[in-house]
């Protein structure tokens, strides 16, 4: 098993995302890239820690590789705005990964460099590349809050558009 952090908006969304694709076996929604120790949700939202909110995840090599991982996360979250997606803005809510080692690391600047030079977006790709430090998981009732919480409004209206995009554009991919 793999591990790698994720920094791509909210976590709520990130997280719902990827517990539907094959080859991942755990997702746990936190807080990576800051500089305090065991920062709380509040904290956080503050924007003055420096963490990110991130999904950590542990995927299954032998099923999906680094590359399909990312091809995810370019495609379900905006890497051109900085500290930004949608109407969630701030520090937190960066476009980040976090990786965990140096093929990681080479993975995910050359995708970058890819996407640079076939122009599929109209402005630069700001994601940070970042080596990972520490992982602080979030509290409890972040976790699995799309499926615990299908019906309140910021699920409505921003997970789960993502959600069905993503289920559609990697149908193939789906558990």
């Amino acid at each position: 098993m793999q591990k790698i952090t994720l920094g791509a908006g909210c976590f709520w969304c990130v997280e719902a995302i990827y517990k539907e694709l094959i080859g991942v076996e755990k997702v746990e929604p936190g807080y990576s890239g800051g500089k305090i120790a065991n920062p709380t949700y509040r904290e956080v939202c503050s924007g003055l820690t420096g963490h990110a909110e991130v999904i950590q995840l542990e995927y299954d090599e032998s099923v999906i590789d680094f590359k399909e991982i990312l091809e995810v996360f370019f495609k379900t979250h905006d890497p051109t705005t900085l500290n930004r997606q949608g109407a969630d803005v701030g520090t937190q809510y960066r476009s980040a990964i976090f990786y965990h080692n140096e093929n990681q690391k080479e993975v995910a600047e050359k995708v970058i460099s890819e996407l640079e030079n076939s122009s599929v977006f109209d402005k630069p790709v700001v994601t940070e590349v970042t080596e990972f430090t520490v992982f602080y998981p979030a509290e409890e009732y972040h976790k699995n809050y799309y499926k615990n919480n299908p019906e309140e409004g910021y699920c409505q209206m921003v997970v789960r558009p993502k959600v069905e995009k993503f289920k559609k554009v990697f149908e193939e991919k789906l558990k």
